[in-house]
């Protein structure tokens, strides 16, 4: 599957930052990690810091696939609101899903100030209402947060207008959220990866996954050979569904384009402040370390790439206008446009662990929807808790059984 049309800002930006061999003969590891983007690699860090030896294959060269085409707004905001997962799940699962993505943002804030050079900076967040029917919810979804420990505040449209310089009916003002460039830290992890005793494999495919009961034997499409693990863990993204008896998620396409590098002053607040509104599919926008303006959205359907590709000028243009109008003072030129692939779950949450189809020893990791990077590094301590038999809170909400968790 081709995952992304047009020229994804970070592949642009950075290029080719390592090169990988493949791998051609019989091998064996303690854990092998299909998918080479930032999901695989931050499993792939969090193993390696705990002992195993671990594997990674990617069939591309590696970040070449969604994580090249992410846009990297780091949020505990879920797409789907506490109150709606509350209703699902009940409260307390909620809070749960909600407080692990906020751990998750001070993880990463932790991992890139080891790493260096990954452009994180710490944001604010502004989840606007698009329009006054929203309000209520946003409400809604702001007492519950509040209730709950989170630092949230209510902004009037007054407010929004002053500070940030346009309209809206009301929003949610977050202090938790950051911003990263995910290709790059995706490279910075596993070249150390590689430096601590890990391997990476790029233009790798596998072709055959055969459990067995203590390990599974991989398949090597590209030469033939095998590599023997004793747990696999599929980070393969929205491509990981083919190991599946049927998909469980959906997969659409979403739009983005940066713009070339602003000013500070007249960006004001969006240095600082992710902005995205309630309404679906969402705007949603940032800035990246120097200075120029990402905006994102106008999801659709479509999941073949020849029309995605034919799509990607027209979308951008689409969200520029979008944008001129809420703040008509900026001239927006999209630079470098791009589309990319992602999946939706019903509920907005990811599938971390195993599936019964394949056995305790296939690990799935599933970090669909706009929250991907900061499910990934939830992933990680899950995932770690499994290959070792160990309990986890997030076990039974991230499972693939976890509509037994659904309130009557």
């Amino acid at each position: 599957m081709d995952l992304k049309s047009g020229y994804p800002f970070w592949a642009v930006k950075n290029g080719l930052l390592a090169t990988f061999p493949q791998l051609t003969h019989d091998h064996q590891c303690d854990v092998a990690i299909i998918g080479g983007g930032i999901t695989g690699a931050l499993i792939a860090d969090r193993l390696n810091r705990a002992g195993y030896h671990v594997v990674v294959l990617e069939r591309r060269d590696i970040g070449w696939g969604s994580s090249a085409a992410s846009t990297a707004l780091l949020q505990y905001e879920i797409d789907t609101h506490m109150t709606e997962l509350a209703a699902r799940y009940g409260e307390d699962n909620a809070v749960l899903a909600y407080r692990g993505c906020a751990a998750a943002i001070l993880h990463l804030e932790r991992l890139a100030a080891e790493l260096g050079d990954v452009d994180f900076a710490a944001q604010q967040s502004l989840y606007f209402a698009s329009e006054v029917g929203h309000v209520e919810a946003l409400r809604d979804e702001l007492e519950l947060r509040k209730r709950h420990g989170f630092d949230v505040a209510w902004q009037t449209p007054d407010m929004i207008e002053r500070e940030y310089g346009f309209r809206a009916a009301g929003g949610i003002l977050s202090q938790l959220a950051a911003k990263i460039d995910p290709y790059r830290m995706a490279y910075q992890l596993f070249e150390r990866l590689v430096r601590r005793g890990g391997e990476v494999f790029d233009r790798t495919t596998v072709t055959t996954l055969t459990p067995e009961a203590d390990g599974v034997t991989l398949t090597l499409g590209n030469s033939g050979a095998t590599l023997r693990c004793r747990h696999v863990v599929l980070a393969a993204g929205y491509e990981a569904q083919r190991w599946l008896p049927e998909p469980v998620a959906a997969n659409r396409s979403s739009y983005a384009f940066v713009t070339d590098p602003l000013p500070r002053d007249v960006l004001g607040k969006l240095n600082d402040t992710l902005i995205w509104e309630s309404a679906r599919p969402y705007l949603y926008l940032r800035t990246t370390g120097e200075g120029r303006l990402l905006i994102g959205g106008d999801d659709d359907d479509e999941d073949i790439p020849e029309r995605r590709d034919r799509l990607v000028m027209q979308k951008a243009e689409g969200l520029a206008k979008r944008v001129e109008g809420m703040w008509p003072g900026l001239e927006i030129t999209p630079t470098f446009a791009w589309g990319g692939t992602f999946a939706e779950t019903d509920d907005g949450l990811p599938y971390f662990g195993p599936h019964d189809t394949l056995g305790p020893r296939v690990l799935f990791a599933m970090a669909y929807g706009g929250n991907g990077i900061t499910y990934s590094m939830m992933g990680t301590s899950l995932l770690k808790a499994y290959i070792e038999e160990a309990e986890h809170p997030l076990r039974a909400l991230f499972s693939f059984d976890r509509r037994a968790l659904q309130c009557a």
